[in-house]
């Protein structure tokens, strides 16, 4: 009776733990929005990398971990993709990553609509800021769709100089489509 006792209080104890979700590049995206000349300019990364713990019923031991390729920017527009991967913008092979790590994960007054609350720090070239947003989880068939969005001051980054005609804020949205592991 003990050995059976111990034997569920053991799966009860590992079903309660956060699941590991490997993010992947397809069907993920991490897009920018910035203003050039007045204008609205996008791009995106990809090289997506990294972990996430999930679980929607303990959402406090939730963790995220992610990171892209730097030099993976794409503009639609080759010499501006070469100019920002210089070392006056991202300086791709001095920081070839960007990162996003929670310090905390937590519920919103939205939770039973998927929207939990993350904050962390994002990290560009060695530049590190505290960051805090909502986002929403989705289940899918193997894991789960990540998506939200947030805005950055690019000089807080050291990403260009101060420009008359680029914008300093930048909106980052984000779609991570993760399976399990």
């Amino acid at each position: 009776m003990i050995k059976y006792l111990f034997i569920f209080v053991t799966f009860i104890s590992l079903s309660a733990t956060a699941q590991n979700y490997v993010p992947g590049d397809a069907g993920s995206n991490v897009h920018f929005v910035i203003k050039h000349f007045g204008f609205n300019a996008a791009g995106d990364f990809t090289g997506l990398k990294g972990e996430i713990l999930f679980d929607a019923k303990n959402i406090s031991s939730s963790m995220v971990n992610l990171s892209v390729d730097a030099a993976s920017i794409n503009t639609d527009n080759d010499s501006r993709d070469k100019s920002l991967r210089t070392n006056d913008y991202f300086d791709v092979k001095k920081f070839p990553l960007i990162n996003l790590k929670s310090t905390k994960i937590s519920n919103t007054n939205k939770t039973s609509e998927g929207f939990y609350f993350f904050t962390g720090n994002f990290t560009i070239r060695d530049s590190t800021h505290s960051i805090s947003f909502p986002f929403k989880a989705e289940k899918t068939s193997d894991g789960y769709s990540f998506s939200g969005e947030f805005d950055i001051d690019r000089l807080d980054y050291g990403v260009g100089a101060q420009s008359a005609v680029l914008g300093d804020k930048v909106k980052i949205s984000f779609k991570v489509n993760a399976r399990k592991q």
